[in-house]
């Protein structure tokens, strides 16, 4: 059986409801952002002297196990004896996917240094029979903890209708016939 759950209130709100809802399927858990990454794009544009990378055109990007799609990646590193990769920025049609988790959002931050993903614009997040859409999902891949934020309310009925309001909307799996 499928419950849906959708809850219209502030940002401030959001986080408090959330708090008492465990939704512990929408994480990413037991991932290695120290392991090597792999692009594949239509092109290449190297920006040494700001240690920047920025690639388009069909970008994939793969980390163990972890893979991200979108039309457009910069990639910022250091070069301190060797490359290590501090932050990737994906936008345009983004598409994160790591075991049976899907997410999909308008861009994306993958904030090596901190080991959080931050997706922004219309995000939607899939694990199993769960759903989380919202206006802001950040990954903690550390804790394995995500935490959502509310986008644009979808029309509601006249009656219903509040200036400002942000929405979460959940769909969470149960095991209860």
């Amino acid at each position: 059986m499928i419950r849906s759950l959708s809850i219209a209130c502030t940002s401030a709100l959001i986080t408090a409801a959330l708090l008492g809802i465990a939704a512990p399927a929408q994480v990413i858990r037991n991932h290695d952002s120290r392991a090597p990454v792999n692009l594949n794009a239509g092109n290449l544009e190297l920006q040494d002297r700001i240690d920047r990378v920025v690639v388009s055109g069909g970008v994939t990007l793969t980390q163990a196990g972890l893979t991200i799609r979108s039309s457009r990646l910069t990639v910022a590193y250091s070069d301190t004896n060797r490359i290590a990769i501090n932050r990737i920025d994906a936008l345009g049609g983004v598409t994160i996917t790591k075991d049976d988790l899907r997410a999909n959002s308008e861009a994306a931050i993958y904030d090596l240094d901190s080991n959080l993903i931050t997706l922004v614009g219309n995000v939607q997040l899939a694990q199993g029979g769960n759903r989380l859409n919202g206006g802001r999902v950040v990954i903690d891949l550390d804790a394995g903890r995500s935490t959502i934020s509310g986008g644009t309310a979808p029309p509601a009925p006249d009656d219903m209708a509040v200036p400002g309001v942000k929405t979460v909307e959940i769909t969470l799996e149960t095991n209860s016939a």
